[in-house]
């Protein structure tokens, strides 16, 4: 018994250091946090011995879970520091909610080997972008609006359900690309994030519903005692990185970001090897 209770404590520790971590690189990056959160939560399922052909789907379910209301927290902290472009936001929000749909959807139906891949390169080529100053060269002056525009959305909406995470690892280079500053590019991707998290855990919950995962107090692929344990530290902390991205230089958070990617990029490869 004593042995039982030193693994639950070593869980729920981890749990919330992982909750601390992903709620600071909300608010600093603009990010849910899903990318320390995934792997977090597939080697805590691991040890509760869940069913193994579902780990990965439970920990990409339940993070986008837990992302939901981290992204929004972030946003709203974004949002009052005026840097969310409310307008492009809204024109995102279907193609998006579409993207995310259909990224629960095949989530259950196929191998992630060749999305890790292709997520991999494209984080690798914006981390060249982000961290190199290359602000001279973009592809336009101004995000691509109409039915052209909306197939980037629907793109990022689907890898990002599919991986877990709240799509800024996409959202952030691919806007300021097209010139938009970095900061309103952070504050823009986590209101987008959000929407992604959201709309991709409601399909995970329904996607995994008949599933056996051998573990107690799911909602479908979603693992409910580990989203009530980690999103209010994620939440309560991520205003504070939102406040430390507005008091760095643009530079600075240029190279942040592009480090982040990298590093996105190595984890993705590393588990294919």
């Amino acid at each position: 018994m004593p042995e039982l209770s030193t693994d639950l404590l070593s869980m729920i520790a981890m749990l919330a250091a992982a909750a601390a971590i992903a709620g600071l690189l909300a608010g600093l990056l603009g990010i849910g946090g899903g990318i320390i959160m995934t792997p977090v939560l597939f080697q805590i399922f691991v040890w509760q011995d869940a069913a193994q052909d579902w780990r990965m789907h439970m920990a990409v379910a339940t993070s986008l879970a837990i992302i939901a209301p981290t992204t929004l927290s972030s946003a709203r902290a974004h949002t009052r520091l005026g840097s969310v472009d409310k307008k492009l936001a809204r024109l995102w929000v279907p193609a998006v909610a579409i993207g995310a749909v259909m990224g629960a959807i095949l989530a259950r139906f196929l191998s992630s080997e060749v999305l890790m891949i292709v997520f991999a390169g494209f984080a690798l080529l914006m981390a060249v972008k982000m961290l190199l100053p290359l602000d001279q060269y973009r592809i336009g002056g101004d995000v691509p609006r109409g039915s052209l525009g909306t197939i980037a959305p629907v793109l990022i909406g689907g890898l990002a359900s599919l991986m877990g995470i709240g799509g800024s690892t996409f959202t952030v280079p691919y806007l300021t690309l097209f010139g938009m500053p970095v900061h309103r590019a952070l504050g823009t991707a986590a209101l987008v994030g959000s929407l992604v998290s959201i709309v991709g855990a409601i399909g995970f919950m329904l996607s995994g519903w008949s599933v056996e995962t051998n573990l107690p107090m799911m909602l479908g692929f979603v693992n409910v005692p580990a989203v009530l344990l980690v999103a209010p530290i994620a939440v309560f902390v991520a205003p504070f990185g939102a406040k430390l991205a507005h008091k760095m230089k643009r530079r600075t958070l240029s190279v942040l970001f592009g480090g982040f990617l990298i590093l996105t990029a190595a984890r993705l490869i590393s588990s294919l090897i």
